[in-house]
């Protein structure tokens, strides 16, 4: 059922409706039941199985770390290292939730690379077959939000839950499985138990986001996606400007997309009392990869320092790792090398995750590690030749420079990201290089799927969503929009709504395409 559909305004529209007229102490069974329910109706109803199994481990593990830290004392009059039995535990328990993650969204991937080095050295057949089955909705989301509970719960700054209940609310939250974003429990989990009250103003400023990510979503990320699919589904066709073309277009595609779903989600968990964190803060005006990486999935970032970055270079192996290093290259080198090693690592994990295949873990994970190592290095060598040329950070014409410069090489990555696989990736960045500016002037753009009235609309629309970005920088606004009288506020958001209904793009049965990360 997606979120887009109109059956799902109908669900959405009944689950708030109850949520505000039961007992306050009931509303979180309203908000499990609707889950339930969600994960039944969107796919194989078996999958469920899933996301349950995930959180009875993550509940057994919990109440384990917590009974044995209870024990401590009397665990070590009996000889027994309770740190050592907690790290096992912990161990246990994040393999248990890994194993269906992998198993589900990797086993492919690790086939298909066995297929392709017995390919290479000369066995042109195929080892072993690719299996074909549903992933479970969200997997990706829910895994990655247990994982970082129990980790906290052992290092004690996370309350254990006790409800099994409660932690699959936490754990299965409907709005969250689409797209994320990724939650923390210490942050975020105890909003789900607390008593909400009906609160017209919240109600409708939730609303009033969810309209936007639509507009995002119906009115530009649709559009844009015939001239991608137009493009990449024939690059050799349209060879030079036109893959730049489809590139740029699908860039802005998978920032509606996503972010138009993370305005759906914090918007609807708004109207729910429930604040969510955020997951994007335009990105594209990024100045740099490091800056961009805080911007774009915040939470992914957030999650892949916390669990998987740190806790690395804090493990014996990095530690001694490094003192090899500082002793071979001396302090300063031998200190970089080690971060980016661990960096390494970090990004391949940030590339996998986002699917099994190279064309991920290149287009958005090692491209990005050698773009930032690439600037690390070279930042003395740059911070000179800006000092002799007069050039200042923060002049305009810098960061213009630094704003074009980072959205091209993040560009250089959508290309794998979008392409079919790596190979045809390298093929379309050569195609790249042809030289066809004269023939897309002269009507050739009007060969990409839209006429002439679709790319205006389109244009228009980027234009709106540019200039609402510009003013984001400088606060909230719908906050603005609110100040305003009660007939200028109403214009804004009826006229918002009938652009979506009017100009929103859909397919059979009046329902948009799936969104793009709801797939990871």
């Amino acid at each position: 059922m997606s979120i887009t559909s109109f059956y799902f305004l109908i669900f959405y529209a009944f689950i708030l409706f109850i949520y505000y007229n039961v007992p306050k102490w009931m509303q979180w069974s309203v908000l499990l039941a609707a889950s339930l329910f969600y994960f039944l109706t969107s796919g194989n109803s078996i999958l469920i199985l899933y996301p349950l199994t995930a959180t009875a481990i993550s509940h057994f593990g919990i109440r384990t770390i917590v009974r044995i830290e209870s024990d401590r004392e009397e665990l070590k009059r009996k000889g027994k290292n309770p740190d050592f039995i907690k790290r096992n535990v912990l161990c246990a328990t994040v393999i248990g939730i890994l194993i269906f993650l992998i198993t589900f969204k990797y086993i492919n991937f690790v086939i298909n690379t066995i297929n392709g080095i017995g390919n290479f050295w000369g066995r042109n057949t195929v080892l072993f077959p690719v299996v074909n089955w549903l992933v479970p909705l969200g997997i990706s989301y829910y895994s990655l939000s247990l994982i970082g509970y129990v980790a906290d719960v052992y290092f004690g700054i996370a309350k254990p839950e006790n409800n099994f209940g409660k932690l699959a609310v936490y754990g299965m939250y409907f709005p969250v499985m689409i797209s994320g974003p990724i939650l923390k429990y210490r942050e975020d989990g105890e909003q789900f138990f607390q008593p909400h009250f009906f609160d017209y103003t919240h109600v409708t400023r939730g609303m009033q986001r969810m309209l936007w990510g639509y507009f995002k979503k119906l009115i530009i990320s649709e559009r844009m996606a015939i001239i991608v699919n137009t493009v990449y589904g024939n690059y050799a066709d349209y060879p030079g400007g036109y893959i730049w073309i489809g590139t740029i277009c699908f860039a802005f595609q998978l920032y509606t997309d996503f972010s138009g779903c993370m305005d759906i989600v914090l918007g609807m968990s708004e109207t729910f009392g429930i604040r969510l964190p955020e997951n994007f803060e335009r990105p594209f005006f990024s100045k740099n990869i490091s800056e961009y990486w805080r911007r774009w999935h915040i939470t992914l970032g957030i999650w892949m320092k916390e669990y998987v970055f740190y806790p690395l270079l804090r493990t014996s192996f990095f530690i001694k790792f490094g003192k090899k290093l500082r002793k071979c290259f001396g302090k300063k080198w031998g200190k970089q090398l080690t971060t980016f090693t661990a960096m390494f690592f970090l990004w391949f994990t940030v590339g996998i995750w986002h699917g099994g295949s190279w064309k991920y873990i290149i287009g958005s994970g090692l491209l990005h590690w050698f773009y930032i190592v690439c600037g690390e290095i070279s930042s003395p060598w740059t911070d000179k030749v800006m000092y002799k040329l007069h050039l200042k950070d923060e002049s305009f014409v810098m960061k213009l420079f630094r704003i074009f410069r980072t959205f091209f090489l993040v560009n250089i990555g959508f290309v794998f990201f979008r392409a079919a696989s790596v190979s045809d990736a390298v093929k379309m960045l050569r195609a790249a290089t042809v030289n066809n500016v004269v023939d897309i002037i002269n009507g050739g753009f009007l060969q990409l799927g839209l006429d002439w009235i679709e790319i205006v609309i389109s244009i228009m629309a980027l234009f709106l969503l540019f200039m609402i970005s510009l003013m984001q920088r400088n606060g909230s606004v719908r906050d603005r929009v609110a100040d305003r009288n009660i007939f200028q506020r109403w214009v804004i958001w009826y006229a918002l709504l009938f652009m979506v209904i009017l100009l929103g793009y859909y397919g059979p049965g009046y329902t948009a395409a799936e969104f793009i990360y709801q797939g990871f």
